[in-house]
């Protein structure tokens, strides 16, 4: 193939690879990303020297994590984000600088200067975006406690790579060397900086929907998937412009589309290209380890790669238990911040000879990339020795759905209101499967005999095996809204045969509900509220006729009331102004049959309810 184009021979290799070394690895048990790592060894230059040109390949491939990140972001709606503004910046902060206070005391310690020490510390405080994220998913753990945590401290390490980045020129001395760098080129690059984000912002919120709409309209598949790589593209260049994480660019990107009606055709079209591309990146990664620096000096790189893993080990699994991260999921937590980073791969390359000898660089960039490799291998071992003796000492591991499941009706949350319908169900006979993501309840639910499964609701991999594509009924019970809704996209776009019952926590989860097609939901307080009101108007003397009667009025005419505030419910002035005359015209009503029933049968029941009273 000496006359054969380049690209032809690279894809030649990457995908020969893959597709040999992945399947295997999985074989045996070892999992995906170890595949990839041992393929880029295997076709780099301290393998079969294939491909060369290995840092070329690691930038283009680094496009997988920012459409990870993309995903990610898509997932997550703005309120909710901003619901995890306290781990982020506050478990966030906690693991960067407790992770760097240690590793810089031991290697200050251990001889090194000031620079060198702070340089390697904030570079080996960070973590693999990339395999932390792609374990979680595969493992079904981001909407677990520790999930949840992991993703927040990881968001940190993203945005705190720019103030560590925008450090090294000032270790190196270049801001007082170069008279160039002055205090208005400096507000310059701030000020853009701001620009930039704000126009994403802006944009997202102003002009994407209407843009993809426009797209959508051409009934062009390809030109959709075109236009949902070029805005990832154009985001992630937008950030570099500005000297930003194209990974961070990409993430606030898709957080303002998480609420947009495009946001499951966006994932359909840029997850195979995610895939792809983080594989990339891995087979990259493999590549790049320098197996002649571990020849040269195989005691000190190996004392690298032991000491500042077993430090990171420490710290992270203490700041698990201040975190409250549940028993079993420490491990796992644990060992994937534990490993070194993408990103400082970017920071020691950064930091240039003025403040790392580049002997000392190859040696960092060596002891992170053989930490990514080490990892997986690491996991593997706590799969099958480590967790099962966890799992002894606090009670029985989460049963996950691993067999096709064919149930009538398939109810999704089990908490006290899906309780109530399931025991209902089952009481006659019927097959139905349970889907609950909260362990600790699904524990107690099986020490009762419950058959409840531990998962996320919200995954539509687990929707189809929990068998949403046969049932005839699906019982929307989370009392999450937005885990609510999520739930309810997917059964409306995958599984339209299934009859939906959703639980509504209030009238704003009702309408939301409604405007996406349901038409069986409870609100979950009404009801029983309703027969409260009754029992005590009895208890207050009144026939129970009577009370029955009203309370029977007072419903008919809520739910009017509720039709009539449907239509306006996003506008507030509007819901204001109808729910005002709404129980004006309802008290007058009620003021009236009170009269009318006194009449009747000669009792003054306001008086009977003062006497009551006193």
């Amino acid at each position: 193939m000496e006359h054969a184009p380049a690209w032809l021979t690279s894809s030649l290799i990457y995908l020969g690879a893959a597709v040999l070394v992945v399947p295997l690895s999985k074989a045996m048990g070892l999992g995906s990303i170890i595949g990839y790592l041992v393929a880029g060894i295997a076709i780099g230059p301290w393998g079969l020297g294939l491909v060369s040109s290995v840092q070329d390949v690691l930038h283009f491939a680094e496009f997988g994590v920012v459409l990870m990140l993309f995903l990610v972001g898509l997932e997550l709606e703005p309120k909710r984000l901003w619901n995890l503004r306290r781990p982020i910046f506050g478990w966030g902060t906690a693991q960067v600088l407790s992770c760097a206070v240690v590793l810089f005391a031991v290697g200050w310690m251990a001889g090194s200067s000031w620079r060198v020490a702070l340089v390697a510390s904030l570079g080996l405080a960070l973590s693999s975006t990339a395999i932390s994220l792609q374990v979680l998913g595969e493992r079904n753990l981001l909407k677990t406690s520790s999930g949840q945590a992991g993703f927040s401290i990881l968001l940190f390490q993203d945005v705190a790579a720019i103030p560590i980045l925008a450090l090294l020129p000032l270790l190196a001395g270049a801001s007082a060397a170069d008279p160039s760098v002055t205090g208005w080129s400096r507000a310059f690059e701030a000020l853009k900086i701001i620009g930039v984000i704000g126009g994403i912002i802006l944009g997202g919120r102003l002009a994407l929907r209407p843009i993809l709409r426009w797209i959508a309209r051409s009934n062009t598949p390809e030109i959709f998937t075109a236009a949902a790589l070029l805005l990832v593209v154009a985001i992630a260049a937008l950030m570099q412009f500005v000297g930003l994480s194209m990974a961070l660019g990409a993430f606030l990107a898709g957080v303002l589309l998480a609420e947009s009606e495009y946001r499951r055709e966006l994932e359909t079209d840029i997850e195979p290209f995610k895939g792809l591309l983080l594989g990339l990146f891995f087979i990259a990664v493999g590549m790049s380890i320098n197996f002649g620096v571990l020849i040269a000096q195989p005691m000190l790189m190996l004392m690298l790669l032991v000491g500042f893993m077993v430090i990171k080990l420490v710290v992270i699994y203490t700041l698990a238990k201040a975190m409250g991260i549940p028993y079993q999921e420490r491990p796992v937590f644990t060992l994937l911040l534990a490993q070194g980073g993408e990103f400082a791969f970017v920071v020691f390359q950064a930091a240039g000879p003025d403040v790392l000898p580049p002997e000392i660089t190859s040696l960092l960039i060596g002891a992170v990339a053989l930490s990514m490799l080490v990892s997986p291998l690491l996991l593997v071992a706590l799969d099958k020795w480590v967790l099962p003796r966890y799992s002894k000492l606090k009670g029985p591991q989460m049963e996950e759905i691993s067999e096709q499941q064919e149930p009538k009706v398939l109810i999704c949350g089990f908490g006290r209101y899906g309780q109530i319908v399931g025991r209902a169900l089952f009481a006659q006979g019927l097959k139905v499967t349970v889907l609950d993501h909260d362990a600790d309840t699904v524990e107690g639910l099986r020490q009762f005999g419950f058959r409840v499964f531990y998962g996320d609701a919200t995954r539509l991999d687990l929707l189809r095996t929990a068998g949403a594509a046969t049932a005839k009924v699906v019982v929307v019970a989370v009392d999450d809204v937005e885990q609510s809704l999520a739930i309810v996209d997917l059964l409306k776009e995958h599984f339209p045969q299934a009859r939906i019952v959703a639980r509504a926590r209030n009238l704003g989860h009702l309408f939301q509900l409604r405007d996406r097609g349901v038409e069986h939901i409870e609100r979950e307080l009404f009801e029983s509220s309703l027969r409260s009101a009754r029992a005590a108007l009895e208890g207050l003397g009144w026939p129970a006729h009577e009370a029955r009667e009203v309370t029977m009025r007072f419903r008919h005419r809520n739910i009017k009331l509720m039709d009539a505030t449907y239509p306006h419910y996003k506008d507030r002035a509007k819901v204001i102004a109808v729910a005002k005359e709404g129980r004006a015209q309802f008290e007058d009503q009620m003021a009236r049959e009170r009269e009318e029933r006194q009449k009747r049968s000669g009792v003054d029941w306001g008086k009977i309810e003062e006497e009551n009273v006193s």
